[in-house]
């Protein structure tokens, strides 16, 4: 995968266009430090990647959940506990 600094993106944009139509994916960093990844898209399939982008970021999302859960010991709450918990958010809400 090829990365392309801010810098570059923003000084030589248009070879970094030309480049992704053949890498098709490209990882920006600022500080070289990765902030963004570049997809090639086509109007057939853009709504597509988005949906995979948005699924794959969810499953992300829950497995860093669960992994926090796990290390917080919060994993082995009884679940009169965790309804409890709940139900005092949504009463919170409620007011």
């Amino acid at each position: 995968m090829q990365f392309v600094s801010v810098r570059d993106l923003r000084g030589n944009s248009s070879a970094v266009w030309k480049k992704l139509q053949t890498e098709r994916e490209m990882v920006i960093t600022s500080n070289g430090k990765p902030i963004a990844v570049l997809s090639a898209v086509s109007e057939t399939n853009l709504e597509e990647t988005l949906k995979a982008i948005r699924r794959s970021v969810a499953v992300a999302s829950v497995n860093s959940m669960q992994e926090q859960s796990v290390r917080s010991g919060r994993n082995k709450l009884p679940l009169k506990e965790i309804n409890s918990a709940i139900d005092a958010v949504r009463r919170r809400g409620k007011a």
